[in-house]
Formats: structure tokens, C-alpha cells, sequence
């Protein structure tokens, strides 16, 4: 969940914040390696380290651009910059691409990349990837090498998504001989490479070698996974981790004001804090239903009681940093009256199953205090994230109700597949989707504006607000990205003084 911060993926749900630390990031004498390492506190532990098969933002941000590579990736700004390619060429009819790959490239098996990956990579997200965004490439015809440093990718139809699908985690290069344990074995081209993996605590990553661009300037980065946001506090605080990589409890950024020893980073993620709503099955199979919800919820109270005022509100399912942006916030303003009258006088009792994350568990609290004002009883149970949450909800769908943070970039689409957990279905919603991806760049975003308003008149799930950067780090760490747009956190820029 897109990155379900959190997800899953399917074109959408981040659904996780990573962490990291352990051993290599405490104390140490200043110029040595050990002190030069750096820990970052997350939350939301992968499961496994293989994001072909298992959903979950959680791996992408710790091993895409880290690890892996892919041909191109997503800069601060939002565009396309390259990576395995050094350029690429699009035809006339916008569907043949040709990319020029960089040479010289290994992957940390030893074995070189070239254009035989490429074909192998792609040609495999068709037929061994399990995850559901996979049907973003099914735009693509064939996958040919031309040369060794030439790979060409011939399209059904021109495609606006198709060159920012390559910058996901669908893009990522696999090496032909690395794929016989993704779980455990990642092998990829990235500036680091997998070291300890300490299951329940810590991911370490080490520089590769090997790599053919600039290499780090830390020697380790651990990724230090915490259950709760007062622990990852704690661990800051006393030198136990160098960062945190997503506040899980913002109220608590005063901890951190003395400028002496922290610093605070404040941006903004595509990460769409979506309260899901089941549209295959009554009581929000009834639009009336669900548009009740959207007016009986006090958007702005609630991002000050949950998250501290921080965050934005969005109204539908496009950040601003996206050029069909458009404010939809006025759409269902908050009216408990109209939300009575459209229930028309009948009360509900539903479930509200939620991921154990500390976003996820405070807004549940405020959704359900203002649900029960107009007539809804929402019970809420936590489900341990992300086995049980993927499982019980993401998967078999049983659930009235959830909260989780799509943090994928650009996943409206994920509305448009109604096996997907939101159940959604409007045959129009698809149309608009498609025609956007094939039109011009202005049809694009008028066809995006279309669909967007029309997800948000359907009340096919409610925005609570869309989910804040927020950084808090010891002074002299520098690197650290001020927003999050992309899938992984990029540790590649990051250095400690």
C-alpha cells in the first residue's frame, strides 16, 4: 500500500517506515570507522528481503537504489533522472524505447550487467513476480537486446507510466544467476550490499566493492526496526541510532529541539493515510454509506489529535507533488447532520481492522469517536504489521474498515483493479486511467484531474491527510532527504561528521 509509512503494493500502499541501528551506530572515537557508521530507526520490519513476491513497502526501502538498481529512478524533484542507463530514446509513436546502458557495470556476484538482465529482469515481472502492480508493465510488447549495451522496450500502446513504472521497484535489475534466493540473498548492482540480518532487529548494509559509481562515504548503514515510537525515541536519545527515518509520534519533536545535538528535517511523501473502505460488501457497498463516513469525519481535528497537526490534508488520492493535483479537501466537508441524513436513520456496526502502526492506531481512535456521533459503532482491532494485516485484510479482504498509508508514488490506479482490498468499481474510473496514460502530456493531467474527482464523489475510501517527512537526526549527519517521493529511503547521499 504504493510508499500502504508503509505498503503495500499493488500501485500502492507504503506501508512501512523502516529502521535502522544496532551496533554500528552508537558511540565510537571521532574519524574511525565504527564512528563514521550510522543507524536509522524505522519501523515496519520486511518480513523478507524478495518484493517480487511479497507485498509491503518495507523491502523496496531498504534494498531499491540501496541494492538494487534500476535503468532510471526518481530524483528529489519528482523526474526521471538515469541510473543502469546513461540515456534513453523514445520513437516517434512514443513506444519503442531505447536505452543505453552504462558499461563496466557488475553486479556483487561478479557477474556483468548487460542488456541479457535487462530482457531477464522485465521479461520476468510478467512471469514471476507475484505482486499485483506488476499489471503496470503489462503495457509492455517485447524486450530485446540490441548489444550488450543496448536494450530495446517495445510498448502495445504509448504510455505516459510506463518510464516512471521503470523507476519502482518493477524496474530493478536482477542478475540471470541471483535469483535463486531473493528472500535471503539479495544480489544487485547498488553501492551496498546485504551484511547482517539480525530477524526481529536489524538490517546492516555494507559497500559494495565493486560498485561503478561513487561509492559511500559510510562504511556501514544498519537499519534498526522498532516496535513502538517511544523506544525509537529513546534509542535517538541516547545514542543507540543516528536518525529516525519517519516520526512515528510527533508531539514528541520537542525532545529534540536543542540544535546542539539534533536537527529536524520537515517535508512531505506521497503517502496517502487512506481510510479503506470495503466497497464489496454492505454496509459500504452503499455509496450513501460511504459518503456519510467522509462528512462524519473532522479532517482537520483529526490530523491535530493524531498526528499533531502535522501532515496535509488532500481530499483524494493525489499528493501535490503531482502536476493533476487538484484541492478535492472541500468535496465532503465535515457535517455530521448530512452524514445522518444520508444513513437515512439506520445505525451500523463494523470492524475496523488496522496495521499495529502508531499512525494507523491514533487516527483509528478519532475515526471512531467521530463515526459513533452519527450512528456507526466501529470496533477496532490491531493486527500485527505486516503478516497479519496483509493477510486479513490486504489479501482475503475481511475488514469493514482500515487505515493505512499508501505510499507508492503516483498509485490512484490502484482504484481501478476491484480485486484489489478496496473493492472498488466504476468501469469509468478505468476508462479515464487509460486514456490518460495514452494521451498527451495535457491529456494526461485532465484525464487524472477526472478520475480523481471521480474517486472522491464516489467516497470510494475517505483521505484522512496525506502523511509528513519528517525526519529527526544528530547534528552533523548530513544527506538526508527532505521529502520522500520514491519507494526507497536513498542512503547513497548520506554522511555523519
Amino acid at each position: 500500500m504504493r510508499r500502504i509509512g508503509t505498503w503495500i503494493a499493488a500501485g500502492g500502499l507504503l506501508l512501512a517506515m523502516a529502521a535502522c541501528g544496532g551496533g554500528a551506530g552508537g558511540g565510537g572515537g571521532t574519524g574511525t570507522p565504527q564512528a563514521r557508521s550510522l543507524s536509522v530507526g524505522f519501523v515496519a520490519e520486511p518480513a523478507n528481503l524478495d518484493f517480487t513476491s511479497t507485498e509491503g513497502a518495507a523491502i523496496p526501502q531498504a534494498l531499491l537504489v540501496n541494492v538494487y538498481e534500476g535503468l532510471v529512478k526518481l530524483g528529489q524533484d519528482g523526474k526521471i533522472v538515469p541510473l543502469l542507463a546513461e540515456k534513453w530514446d523514445i520513437s516517434a509513436d512514443r513506444k519503442t524505447y531505447t536505452f543505453t546502458l552504462r558499461r563496466d557495470v557488475k553486479f556483487s556476484s561478479g557477474a556483468p550487467f548487460t542488456a541479457d538482465d535487462v530482457v531477464f529482469s522485465l521479461d520476468r515481472v510478467r512471469t514471476d513476480w507475484k505482486l499485483k502492480i506488476k499489471s503496470q508493465l503489462d503495457v509492455v510488447d517485447k524486450v530485446e537486446k540490441k548489444d550488450d549495451s543496448t536494450a530495446v522496450v517495445t510498448l502495445k500502446r504509448p504510455s505516459n507510466g510506463f518510464l516512471y513504472s521503470m523507476a519502482t521497484r518493477l524496474g530493478a535489475m536482477f542478475s540471470r544467476t541471483g535469483v535463486a534466493d531473493l528472500a535471503n540473498k539479495p544480489v544487485g548492482t547498488g553501492p551496498y550490499v546485504l551484511g547482517a540480518w539480525r530477524r526481529g532487529d536489524s538490517i546492516q548494509l555494507h559497500p559494495n566493492p565493486a560498485y561503478w559509481g561513487t561509492k559511500p562515504k559510510l562504511p556501514t548503514v544498519t537499519l534498526k526496526y522498532f516496535k513502538d515510537a517511544t523506544a525509537m525515541n529513546n534509542a535517538l536519545l541516547t545514542g543507540g541510532i543516528d536518525v529516525i527515518s519517519s516520526v512515528q509520534a510527533p508531539e514528541s519533536l520537542q525532545q529534540f529541539a536543542d540544535p546542539n545535538r539534533f536537527q529536524t528535517i520537515e517535508g512531505t511523501t506521497n503517502g496517502e493515510v487512506v481510510l479503506s473502505m470495503n466497497n464489496g460488501r454492505p454496509p459500504f457497498s452503499d455509496k450513501n454509506v460511504r459518503q456519510a463516513v467522509r462528512h462524519a469525519i473532522d479532517h482537520k481535528a483529526l490530523l491535530e489529535t493524531a498526528w499533531a497537526g502535522r501532515g496535509e490534508q488532500i481530499g483524494t488520492m493525489v499528493p501535490p507533488t503531482d502536476p493533476w493535483y487538484e484541492d478535492r479537501t472541500g468535496d465532503y466537508p465535515y457535517d455530521p447532520a448530512k452524514a445522518r441524513q444520508l444513513l437515512g436513520g439506520k445505525t451500523y456496526s463494523v470492524k475496523m481492522r488496522i496495521p499495529n502502526l502508531p499512525y494507523a492506531v491514533a487516527s483509528a481512535q478519532v475515526v471512531k469517536s467521530q463515526l459513533a456521533q452519527v450512528g456507526i459503532t466501529a470496533e477496532i482491532e490491531p493486527l500485527e504489521f505486516p503478516a497479519r494485516w496483509l493477510d486479513q485484510v490486504f489479501t482475503k479482504g475481511d475488514y469493514d474498515l482500515s487505515i493505512i498509508n499508501h505510499v507508492e508514488p503516483r498509485d490512484m490506479g490502484i482504484f481501478a483493479d476491484k480485486s484489489y482490498y478496496f473493492h472498488y468499481d466504476n468501469p469509468e474510473f478505468g476508462k479515464l486511467l487509460a486514456a490518460a496514460d495514452e494521451g498527451t502530456e495535457q491529456e494526461q493531467t485532465d484525464d487524472l484531474k477526472q478520475a480523481a474527482k471521480l474517486l472522491s464523489d464516489d467516497a470510494a475510501a475517505d483521505w484522512l491527510f496525506l502523511f509528513p517527512n519528517l525526519i529527526v537526526a544528530k547534528k552533523g549527519v548530513t544527506g538526508l532527504p527532505k521529502n520522500a517521493i520514491a519507494e526507497s529511503f536513498d542512503f547513497t547521499a548520506l554522511a555523519k561528521q
